[in-house]
């Protein structure tokens, strides 16, 4: 008999929960609290308490190859980066495709999930749920909790001394949806991450003056990079990933300033990070360095003081009559439905093992799926995730000790703090191709790149060179797809799709790309081959 498993929400971590669950032969049910799927992607003009809300001009800051299912590519008329609409587009057309609409129930709130009596021997939840005013209760042999952490607002308002006094408006970002409304505002944006670059962007289309204040700076980047093509695209590589592994930090660090200053002197334009050499999330904008040149925008320090119109900032400086401050103070996270103990965030760590399981279950039967924020698309990261829990859920797959996973958990804590800082905004960051391969590694399907190199060599350059999309991951092992070797050879194709949309002449010149890669792979397999000799 097939195990039940409660999937708890059908955004994208739980749509792709469904999905593995189907894969592997077991029997979810997915409980949504709203009418719809996509979660934080399905933009709503009101405002929920408890669910995640986003502003009706979010595009995506990840290209749709590096975004996409593994075994499921988006249209190759579909644009590189993705309208908040789009990418539902494409979540409709993954749930037709892999008929995972019966599995859902929606307007279901989940109100408890707790352990069996017996959980010590079954490993089974009783899950309580609401709908239409009634309430029911199941047994679940397994729960993917998939409701994600943008749903609760932080909003520190105790940092900000004087807000009592400020006469004007102010609000959590979570609160903003177009800027309608805030017309020849002045307009004081708190924070520096992606969402506070995009609100302050747009207000400075219509407001009299965007001020954006930042406590600690930020590198940004634009979604365009080398010869045009999506960003990701060109960071994302298993060589580049290998180069920043065994490159002295510093060196590494070095590297990246200068990248980072190559589109424009970030000192220049008062963004400059206060550590610029921690692993931080850079912004995705392709706007907010022309707006601060415009002056549509200005860079303040961090806010000291507020008063009924006005704040005055770190370095003593003062901006008067504003009438507008938006927190954009990020998020933090609960799950009121589940017993206490079972996720906890202490000593500024999420007791998890690998950003899933609780260690101190007696059995495995709970995961947390999407409690992550990689230093890359979300998507196939919860994907892998996804993928290696079902096989757990089946016996396929086995975990370590509760000591084994309590030391990977500490141990992790430190190299994230190393890497990104002791920030509560970075609690959840991890490197991304290094964690991506870590749970293909734990499935069986991280592909031999040294074998590859040897039956196919073409494909294991593209593998090491290219970019680490998610079909590599269905190249080999369980759940691997036949077209999966198609789709990597065939990216470029859908990333210049909807790009050419005007017919041209094409001049054929000689490309050394692919040369270049054979003669760097040489390169790294004889400095492989020097390293052992000197050992």
């Amino acid at each position: 008999m097939a195990k039940k498993v409660a999937v708890i929400g059908a955004g994208v971590s739980g749509l792709i929960s469904l999905k593995c669950c189907v894969d592997e032969g077991l029997e979810p049910t997915c409980f949504e609290k709203t009418e719809d799927i996509g979660g934080l992607w399905r933009f709503k003009e009101n405002i929920e308490d408890g669910l995640a809300s986003i502003y009706q001009s979010v595009i995506t800051n990840t290209s749709k190859e590096m975004s996409c299912f593994s075994d499921f590519p988006m249209p190759e008329d579909f644009p590189n980066f993705l309208h908040n609409s789009k990418l539902l587009e494409y979540f409709r057309i993954f749930v037709k495709k892999f008929d995972l609409l019966k599995y859902i129930q929606f307007q279901t709130t989940i109100l408890s999930v707790k352990k069996c009596p017996d959980f010590s021997s079954t490993g089974q939840w009783v899950v309580v749920t609401e709908s239409n005013g009634k309430e029911q209760s199941a047994v679940f042999d397994a729960v993917m909790v998939c409701s994600g952490h943008h749903t609760l607002p932080h909003l520190p308002l105790e940092s900000f001394p004087g807000i009592q006094k400020f006469k004007g408006q102010y609000f959590h970002s979570r609160q903003y949806k177009h800027p309608e409304g805030f017309e020849r505002k002045r307009i004081l944006v708190i924070g520096i991450g992606n969402s506070a670059s995009d609100i302050a962007v747009e207000l400075s289309k219509k407001a009299a003056q965007v001020f954006i204040s930042t406590r600690h700076g930020s590198w940004v980047m634009g979604r365009i990079s080398e010869d045009g093509y999506p960003w990701d695209m060109v960071f994302h590589t298993r060589f580049s990933s290998m180069l920043r592994n065994v490159l002295p930090r510093r060196v590494v660090k070095w590297v990246m300033e200068q990248q980072m200053n190559r589109w424009f002197n970030h000192e220049n334009y008062g963004l400059m990070p206060q550590n610029k050499y921690l692993m931080k999330e850079p912004i995705l904008s392709d706007d907010l360095p022309s707006r601060i040149l415009y002056g549509a925008i200005k860079v303040k320090s961090r806010v000291k003081e507020l008063t009924e119109t006005s704040a005055l900032f770190e370095d003593g400086t003062v901006e008067e009559d504003i009438d507008v401050i938006v927190f954009a103070t990020g998020y933090t996270f609960s799950f009121p439905f589940l017993e206490d103990p079972l996720v906890k965030v202490e000593n500024n760590m999420v007791s998890l093992y690998k950003y899933m399981f609780p260690p101190h279950l007696e059995k495995s039967t709970l995961a947390c799926i999407g409690l992550i924020q990689p230093l890359g698309s979300i998507f196939p990261t919860v994907e892998l995730q996804a993928r290696w829990v079902t096989r757990v859920f089946k016996g396929l797959c086995t975990l370590p000790s509760e000591r084994t996973m309590m030391a990977d958990i500490i141990k992790r804590n430190k190299k994230r703090i190393d890497l990104f800082g002791e920030s509560n905004s970075q609690i959840l960051q991890t490197s991304y191709i290094d964690y991506l391969d870590e749970l293909a590694l734990e499935i069986g399907a991280k592909p031999d790149l040294l074998s590859l190199l040897l039956k196919e060599p073409k494909l294991a350059v593209k593998l090491y060179f290219g970019p680490c999309n998610s079909y590599q991951y269905r190249l080999v092992g369980p759940g691997q797809w036949d077209g999966a070797r198609s789709a990597i050879f065939t990216q470029k194709q859908r990333i210049l799709k909807p790009l050419k949309t005007r017919a041209l002449k094409t001049s054929s010149n000689f490309q050394v790309s692919f040369l270049l890669k054979i003669l760097g792979l040489l390169a790294v397999v004889v400095a492989f081959f020097f390293q052992l000799q000197w050992f």
